[in-house]
């Protein structure tokens, strides 16, 4: 699926609830990783999988390759979230009420993931072998 926009949208701490949407984003190369997105009162909280089902052997791989230090490297914070069927994670960053500033955050986390997700999957066809 093509996206053009993601949509954040404000979600209530207790009751988990949406409550407002705070903008619609244009994005590039990435964003068909994003499974949920929306601003929790203190960070925006991006969700990503791998966009497609994977086998039991795809799953330990990607999760023990993913190179999760490149998010940090750009200050971000990211952590596995190991309650969906397929490797997710879960990466937070601050709100800005700059709309350019923040696409340009948001296109800047698309891409990572899109690169990120884009080698970790050569790299397990390559180490298949250990895997199965």
């Amino acid at each position: 699926m093509d996206f053009s926009s993601l949509v954040l949208m404000e979600r209530d701490k207790v009751t988990k609830h949406l409550i407002r949407e705070l903008g619609s984003y244009e994005v590039v190369e990435g964003a068909q990783y994003v499974t949920k997105f929306f601003y929790d009162g203190e960070l925006i909280n991006l969700y990503f999988d791998t966009n497609r089902d994977v086998e039991e052997w795809e799953f330990t791989a990607i999760y023990d390759l993913f190179n999760e230090d490149e998010f940090e490297k750009k200050g971000l914070y990211i952590e596995a979230y190991d309650d969906e069927f397929n490797p997710t994670w879960i990466v937070k960053f601050d709100f800005d009420d700059d709309y350019s500033s923040m696409k340009e955050k948001i296109n800047e986390v698309c891409n990572l993931i899109d690169n990120c997700m884009k080698n970790v999957f050569e790299e397990i066809e390559e180490k298949k072998h250990e895997y199965l």
